[in-house]
């Protein structure tokens, strides 16, 4: 897998294509970037742009639009229904694939630097990349936009900026930079022009007023739609789904005696975010994206190299406990062949029918250790899901530690799923060495080195996991089922091992 990073500049012009499209050229020029999304829109004056690609090359690519942005749009000529204070007024870096967090936070740093530096814009760092704890808030740093800034900048200590001088460029103004979580921009528009029902909603909404965690809201008036808006940035759309902020605009809006008229969305956002939306609203409680069409046909295709690298990429998931299932599907296919191979051979009339059978029970096995891959990595990640749980109150934290421990549980089911199949499959191993063609030893002796690869691989990650469960009933019972498979698959490796052993 490539180690892509996520860049989405927002530009202080969204009603001059022309110039939007300069930009755009300017960061396509830096070369092994791809343009995923462009966006304007005329009533916030703003342009979001979208593009993915190696973590260098998605810096240069930056910076060329930060350059190129500077030279065409004016500040001081600029007016909009959006909050800024620069002509690039942010750019975020977000992880995609083989990257962390704390890289996109240094190439965050690198690009400030470097416009600070060569540009002479000043710049800010937010979010994960923020110097200071109230600098995660990009409100907190636009406040007051370009002009209450061009004159806070020079006076104000806290307004201070992380790089360059202490006066904003006199029309490109300062430039946020960061590294974040993908963040989905949605817009609820209302059937009314009232903008100051869209800005009661939006407060209530905000999570900095009392609303929702992961919320950023404002009202607007749309004038080309005669409509209010309630603007939303979902800072984190699985601590908070598009679908609450929705249903809570909705409601609000009843309360008015008005109405919604539609939402949208701006530029990208991750699939996850509608089907999350789209299982609360038809109320899927046992969904899992397995069921989808899209999913199976993507793994289906995905080659194998490519899922290597997934598994050599700075992330943890896939894991160890991934691998092992996947060294499971790989013994059990080498049985399967070992099997076919002795079929109509002479000599071995007398272990057709019974090889034949063994055959047919190991052709499944392939496909339910393959599906333990995928599996193992999604038990992890519910793990991992629970631990982000908020835990501001006493209540959260009770029920994030309640998640946590049932998350745990189901991390150790999967592993003691593949040990059992392991031991399963071991014992049709035992047979094929016995009875199967002579001339493939070796493939049945590396099969089941694989099947007890993938036991043994499997019972650390159910012990590491017992290790942190406080269900002391629920511990004891599994931790005999893990000795205990993990005690039979072993006998019957040496077992193999020693058939394998008589015939070399």
């Amino acid at each position: 897998m490539k180690r892509l990073v996520e860049c989405v500049p927002n530009f202080s012009e969204g009603r001059r294509p022309e110039v939007v499209d300069q930009i755009v050229a300017a960061i396509q020029s830096a070369g092994g970037v791809a343009l995923l999304d462009k966006e304007m829109d005329a009533n916030h004056n703003r342009a979001v742009v979208t593009f993915v690609g190696e973590p260098e090359a998605c810096v240069e690519a930056a910076f060329r639009g930060v350059k190129k942005a500077a030279e065409l749009i004016d500040l001081t000529k600029h007016q909009g229904e959006h909050p800024r204070i620069g002509a690039t007024d942010v750019c975020p870096f977000i992880p995609i694939s083989g990257v962390s967090n704390e890289e996109c936070v240094g190439l965050a740093k690198k690009l400030a630097a470097r416009v600070a530096e060569e540009l002479k814009i000043p710049t800010y760092l937010y979010e994960l990349a923020a110097s200071r704890p109230e600098r995660t808030d990009l409100a907190v740093i636009r406040k007051g936009e370009f002009e209450g800034l061009r004159e806070d900048i020079k006076k104000n200590p806290d307004r201070k900026p992380d790089f360059g001088p202490s006066e904003l460029h006199p029309t490109a103004g300062a430039t946020v930079i960061g590294a974040r979580f993908p963040l989905v921009a949605y817009n609820v528009n209302l059937n009314t022009p009232n903008v100051d029902i869209a800005k009661k909603i939006a407060k209530g909404l905000r999570f900095k007023d009392g609303g929702f965690r992961y919320c950023k809201s404002l009202g607007f008036e749309i004038k080309e739609k005669n409509c209010a808006q309630v603007s939303i940035n979902m800072t984190n759309f699985t601590g908070t789904g598009l679908h609450r902020a929705f249903e809570f605009v909705k409601r609000e809006a009843e309360r008015y005696g008005v109405g919604v008229l539609e939402s949208e969305i701006i530029g990208l956002l991750p699939q996850q975010a509608l089907i999350d939306a789209a299982v609360w609203y038809l109320q899927l409680d046992s969904f899992n994206n397995n069921q989808l069409l899209e999913t199976k046909l993507t793994q289906a295709g995905k080659p194998m190299v490519d899922w290597i690298e997934e598994l050599a990429a700075p992330t943890p998931t896939p894991g160890g406990g991934s691998a092992a299932a996947l060294s499971g599907s790989i013994g059990a296919s080498l049985l399967s062949m070992v099997c076919g191979l002795t079929a109509g051979k002479k000599g071995y009339e007398a272990a057709q029918a019974e090889l034949a059978e063994r055959k047919a029970a190991l052709d499944p096995m392939r496909g339910r250790f393959h599906a333990f891959i995928d599996k193992d990595a999604a038990a992890f990640d519910k793990v991992m899901a629970a631990f982000k749980l908020p835990k501001g109150t006493d209540e959260e934290k009770a029920k994030r530690a309640t998640a946590i421990q049932e998350a745990t549980k189901g991390a150790c089911e999967v592993p003691l799923e593949v040990m059992a199949l392991a031991v399963e499959a071991l014992k049709h191993a035992l047979v094929i060495a016995e009875k199967g063609n002579k001339n493939s030893i070796t493939d049945t002796g590396v099969g089941a080195m694989h099947l007890e690869t993938a036991l043994k691989g499997a019972s650390l990650n159910v012990l590491v996991n017992l290790g942190s469960l406080k269900d002391e009933k629920y511990l004891a019972e599994k931790k005999a089922r893990c000795q205990k498979l993990l005690e039979e698959g072993k006998e019957l490796a040496r077992s193999i091992e020693k058939v394998v052993e008589k015939q070399l």
